[in-house]
């Protein structure tokens, strides 16, 4: 059976099976359309919690980076996994103790402050608008490689199958449906890392394959990929770090505090019955979220053994004519000239998945030197030798570019896997992407309806009119997501980034004050709030290029690129969530002190029922 044929069946299939779903658990009311009732079992909720917090990020993007970055793209496993167990540990059970629909809700009756929700439902709104803009775009992606029609194309069917089942279903819908894509996803990351791990390295599991040596031979898989990425100028693998250690330090607490901050994920330990039910919940959802997480890191790595391998005959890492990849133990123990002309493969014969990347135009080549062979390597090293080396054989700069999001989806065809794999592939890559698309698009749709309408324009709203208020701004939010996914911004390829800064600078400190923070007044955490969501966006909107300040440089606002001490805008958010932290404590000083009833509501979040009673107190 034909490629195409069997990415038809499999991805019509998963979306059958999630419209069937939506239709058999739509919501009824606000309960069911919010938090799906309160009823959902633990178990149930870690892994749709799991496949919410997956997103194309972590599916398609991450081991793409982790391969591009190799060390330095740890920053990634630390900060996203990290963030998830700060928000299982420091947030969850709380706020789930609170009892609310939505973190907007929480943030204006802790600070006692309509103005506080209000502001905490812009800051939910940006983080979440700018981060779904990265699943339509991965939806588009896969679309596009797998099924044969444009990424617009591809967008408009995921912005109708996230209606058919977010709009009508609302959390209950999205929960269950979030089950069933979780189960997609993980067996479509799991099933062709096994093939690939046990056939570079003898090893079926691919976290112990990572640390083995490659089949036939007693060189570990790690060592050569060092060697390679060395000798064609990348830098070791397993040392290499993007930036200064302290930039690499802050960009991983705003990813774990930008994760924590997420309100589309914390929504999820609402819908549990108890606050130990969102505990237990937690711990399911990291069971079932480690087995991506462990896995990326040899995706990422033997993914760029294969890539380079396919390009560069020298590697000893090549197809094999049966199906699947192999190892040639002769040419890994070489160490053959990996520069030389005749090493790299002639343009004519380059294989079939590289003819269908070229289409999507995420893979590249460019004859820069007319001999017609792929040459792949570093043109921008600081190594003075490979400089020379490559200048004496004739090469002039790298012409093969490689977007580093195809990694994961294209691993399967580099590896000649069996096109039911492909096509499995295919089908986890638009599961993560919509799984996440429709929680995002949940968090978005209670903030306008339940605290925009019912919050501060009519208290007096009916439920039934709420419910549709609810879905009508559901419906919205599509409409614009699609359209920032077929019109994305000019600084789209920091959106992400921003989403996390952005949660980082603002929702995080704001919920960590209200629950641990019996001093934070509402004025203080509306002033860090803002504070916070200004400084982080004034640094990376300098960086993109979006201020219209006419004779000035946008950088010179600034003082220069990553002026602040080396730090990244991708890292910013960190800074963000200090001085968040500094003006809410600065202003709660001056400011009248907190009531009573609210010194006694964070007490009664924090403090297990009873406590203390055994000894009197």
């Amino acid at each position: 059976m034909s490629l195409q044929l069997w990415t038809y069946l499999v991805v019509g299939a998963t979306f059958a099976l999630y419209i069937g779903i939506a239709v058999w658990a739509r919501a009824g009311s606000t309960s069911d359309f919010y938090v799906a009732g309160g009823g959902v079992h633990p178990v149930t909720n870690g892994m749709a919690t799991a496949a919410d917090w997956m997103s194309a990020a972590s599916f398609i993007s991450m081991a793409g980076l982790i391969s591009n970055m190799g060390y330095g793209g740890a920053v990634f496993l630390m900060g996203w996994t990290g963030g998830y167990v700060l928000l299982a540990c420091l947030l969850a059970p709380y706020l789930r103790k609170f009892g609310k629909f939505t973190v907007p809700e929480f943030i204006g009756d802790r600070y006692y402050s309509q103005t506080a929700r209000n502001v905490g439902v812009i800051c939910l709104l940006v983080a979440s608008i700018t981060y779904i803009i990265g699943q339509m775009t991965g939806v588009g992606v896969t679309f596009s490689r797998f099924l044969g029609v444009s990424s617009e194309t591809g967008i408009y069917i995921g912005q109708a199958i996230v209606f058919a089942y977010a709009v009508f279903g609302g959390m209950k819908g999205i929960t269950y449906t979030q089950v069933a894509q979780y189960i997609v996803l993980i067996l479509a990351y799991l099933v062709p890392a096994l093939f690939i791990s046990l056939a570079l390295t003898g090893n079926v599991l691919p976290q112990l394959g990572l640390g083995s040596n490659l089949a036939g031979t007693d060189v570990a898989l790690l060592a050569k990929l060092d060697q390679v990425l060395n000798d064609l100028g990348f830098g070791a693998y397993t040392t290499s770090v993007a930036g200064s250690k302290l930039n690499m330090f802050f960009y991983t607490v705003s990813l774990m505090i930008g994760t924590a901050g997420l309100p589309h994920v914390i929504v999820r330990f609402f819908t549990v019955p108890k606050v130990a039910d969102a505990r237990a919940s937690a711990g399911w959802a990291l069971v079932f979220i480690a087995l991506l997480y462990t896995t990326a890191p040899a995706v990422g790595a033997m993914a760029r053994l294969n890539l380079i391998g396919t390009v560069n005959t020298a590697v000893g890492v090549e197809p094999d004519p049966a199906g699947g990849v192999r190892v040639n133990a002769d040419k890994v123990k070489a160490n053959a000239d990996l520069l030389a002309p005749e090493a790299a493969l002639p343009y004519e014969q380059r294989p079939e998945w590289f003819k269908r990347w070229e289409k999507t135009g995420l893979l590249k080549f460019e004859d820069k030197n007319g001999d017609g062979r792929i040459q792949f390597y570093n043109d921008k090293t600081k190594n003075e030798a490979i400089k020379a080396k490559a200048e004496a054989a004739g090469l002039k700069g790298n012409e093969l570019t490689v977007n580093a999001d195809i990694i994961v989806l294209a691993n399967p065809e580099i590896a000649l896997l069996p096109n039911w794999v492909i096509a499995l592939v295919a089908a986890g890559g638009l599961a993560a992407a919509l799984s996440t698309a429709a929680g995002l698009l949940m968090a978005i749709s209670s903030a306008i309806s339940h605290d925009l309408i019912k919050g501060a324009i009519n208290p007096n709203i009916s439920e039934k009119n709420e419910l549709l208020a609810g879905k009508i701004a559901m419906v919205f939010a599509i409409i614009v997501s699609g359209y920032l996914g077929l019109n994305p911004p000019g600084f789209a390829a920091g959106t992400v980034a921003l989403a996390f800064g952005i949660a980082a600078s603002t929702i995080f400190p704001a919920l960590m004050m209200g629950i641990f923070s019996k001093k934070v007044t509402g004025s203080g955490a509306v002033a860090g709030m803002l504070a916070g969501l200004f400084v982080t966006l004034f640094y990376v909107f300098a960086h993109k290029g979006i201020f219209f300040v006419k004779g000035t440089e946008y950088l010179d606002l600034i003082g220069g690129a990553n002026s602040f001490f080396g730090i990244t805008p991708e890292a910013f958010g960190t800074v963000g969530a200090i001085v968040n932290f500094i003006v809410a404590f600065a202003v709660s000083a001056v400011s009248k002190p907190v009531p009573a009833h609210i010194q006694d509501l964070v007490e009664s979040v924090r403090v297990p029922k009873g406590a203390g009673a055994a000894v009197g107190h």
